[in-house]
């Protein structure tokens, strides 16, 4: 449980210049040993400073803490302190501030701990000799006391990044590793609850019953209200990202496979999205990728159908995790233990993705890859009578995607320059028709006979077949068919290229993801369409249309890091007056009645 700090201190320390070095004389001054000229003494003062800090009561650490955070965050390559001694020293400053309330309440002892782990982040984040120095100066387990929330969730925070540093660098895994039971079930908790514990404790109450020192750390004792609100946003989603990242440093190296492939957990994973402020964080999908590479999480994830639908919805969005998405599925789909269980699911979804050319992250065409995987038993089921194996739906699939990617292909290569004409032709008739069907109000027919057109559309001619599947999309749409209109929204896009991707697919698949319900994937598709409307527009007054704002505006409210923590609030705070309500004798229930009975006459 987080032990509830008093504000012990209104003033603001100095967290922004590591002062020059001031005219004292004394000789115990951490910035005037700084500014000693001889090397070898300097050295030695240093060394001896760091010895005799944590048992010294000095109003002033704070000050040189504070100095020496921004040397480790500006220069964390530098080798002269982690060789004098600063690992034994912010170990033994964390122990005392975990340990001994009193000492962490006086003066401004309370920064200490925050501080104290943050300088062990810095300084073995790169360097793996930097990282065994700190193993061995005994700071894993005070580290850990802070990841288990001794003080609050500040100090979680930049544990949880020092943590997964050391956890990363193959040399100091084994240290971190003694304590993974204590490690596994913090970072498990931190990255299910840290939203709503960073909302309940700072964001969603009053300014003036927020802690004074966790105002000052996120602002470094600068802005106002705004700034923090923003700050701690950030500093939420690090919690997540960064808990999620220490997960999966054992996931990796198939370590408490069995604690994190709880069924809840893995269900949890798939909302957590790392937001747009961490665009490079592989967030929960990340780790649910990382167990698909080992046995135990595959089977554990082809179980959960909530988790096969998220890698769907994530694999056919405009995502910066659309290749990890897909990657899973094909793990799953490679695994006969695992294949049946998902193929139903994935099949029609990856069948939409054939055509996918390079994306980030990926030097190879994704669709080749996932072309092979679906269709890597399909020969023998066909020839052997095996249909049974699959469901109707998944066997014509499956059939299709065989005509479409192998007979097909192998008959227009046989075709002349002649036939290809007068298939172009009868193209251009067949998508002429469909618009005037289109526009005559009879979408049923105009989906129809663009479908004609598709199927007599040479493959070559991504350009026709780009406008024919983008067509039909806006077809499903008006049909509040959202599936249909993601399926051929997706086909349009795969077809066009990745650096512009084809805009009308984009928003009319924002729309479809919108219908169903799937905020986020429509956010992403959304604000595609936007970079891409303004990418191709040369002048300078280009605004962003208001229907994509008014979605964006919308998805945005839904997809708020804080939008769960705030609605659970909201939730208590109802439940705690009908509870004051029924310990006055007031009848919850009749009152709730009658209130409806009166809107309902209104």
């Amino acid at each position: 449980m987080e032990s509830r700090i008093p504000e012990n201190s209104n003033s603001k320390i100095g967290h922004n210049l590591l002062p020059s070095m001031p005219s004292c004389t004394n000789r115990s001054c951490f910035f005037c040993i700084l500014s000693e000229t001889v090397p070898s003494v300097r050295r030695a003062k240093i060394a001896q400073y760091f010895k005799q800090m944590p048992r010294k009561e000095d109003q002033e650490h704070i000050l040189v803490l504070s100095g020496l955070w921004k040397i480790a965050m500006t220069k964390p390559n530098n080798p002269e302190f982690p060789f004098l001694g600063i690992f034994t020293c912010m170990a033994k400053l964390i122990r005392k501030g975990v340990s001994d309330r009193i000492w962490l309440l006086r003066h401004q002892n309370i920064y200490i701990p925050y501080y104290a782990a943050h300088i062990i982040g810095s300084y073995t984040m790169n360097k793996t000799k930097f990282a065994k120095k700190a193993v061995k100066s005994l700071v894993v387990e005070p580290l850990v006391k802070l990841l288990q929330g001794k003080i609050t969730w500040i100090e979680q925070r930049v544990a949880l990044r020092a943590l997964g540093h050391l956890a990363s660098h193959k040399a100091t895994f084994e240290a971190v590793k003694e304590y993974e039971s204590e490690i596994i079930e913090a970072a498990m908790n931190i990255t299910s609850t840290c939203l709503n514990k960073v909302y309940e404790n700072f964001v969603g109450v009053k300014e003036s019953q927020r802690l004074e020192y966790h105002r000052n750390l996120l602002t470094r004792g600068f802005g106002g209200l705004e700034l923090e609100n923003r700050k701690a946003e950030e500093w939420a989603s690090q919690l997540q990202c960064w808990s999620l990242y220490l997960l999966h440093c054992f996931a990796c190296r198939e370590r408490s496979l069995r604690l994190i492939c709880k069924k809840q957990f893995l269900k949890d994973l798939c909302g957590m999205w790392g937001g747009l402020s961490n665009p490079c964080s592989p967030a929960g999908i990340g780790l649910l990728k990382t167990l698909c590479h080992t046995q135990m999480g595959r089977e554990s994830i082809a179980d959960l159908q909530e988790v096969i639908e998220c890698f769907c919805n994530v694999s056919r969005s405009s995502d910066e995790r659309q290749h990890m998405a897909i990657e899973s599925l094909l793990q799953l789909l490679r695994d006969p233990v695992t294949r049946n269980k998902v193929i139903d699911t994935a099949a029609p979804v990856l069948a939409d993705l054939v055509e996918l050319g390079v994306i980030k992250g990926k030097k190879h065409e994704v669709g080749k890859a996932i072309m092979q995987v679906l269709l890597q038993d399909y020969q023998t089921i066909k020839f052997c009578n095996l249909g049974l194996k699959y469901s109707e739906r998944t066997r014509k699939t499956l059939e299709e995607l065989w005509s479409l990617k192998v007979e097909r292909v192998k008959r227009e290569k046989l075709m002349s320059e002649q036939e290809i004409r007068e298939r172009k032709a009868l193209l251009g008739v067949r998508k002429h028709e469909g618009n005037k069907i289109f526009l005559s109000g009879e979408i049923e027919k105009a989906v129809m006979k663009y479908s004609e057109a598709l199927d007599s559309c040479p493959l070559k001619l991504k350009k026709e077949r780009i406008v024919l599947h983008s067509n039909r999309a806006q077809c499903y749409l008006l049909l509040r068919d959202a599936e249909g209109a993601i399926s051929d929204a997706t086909r349009a896009l795969c077809l066009s290229s990745v650096a512009r991707p084809h805009s009308k697919s984009l928003w009319r698949r924002s729309q479809a993801y919108d219908m169903k319900g799937l905020a986020k994937e429509s956010l992403m598709d959304c604000l595609t369409f936007i970079s891409t409307r303004f990418s191709s527009w040369q002048t300078k007054g280009f605004k962003i249309p208001y229907y994509a704002a008014r979605i964006v505006n919308t998805q945005m409210n839904a997809t708020w890091l804080f939008a769960s923590a705030k609605s659970k609030l909201c939730s208590k705070h109802e439940e705690m007056k009908e509870f004051v309500m029924c310990q006055n004798g007031i009848d919850v229930m009749n009152l709730r009645k009658k209130m409806k009975g009166e809107l309902h006459t209104v």
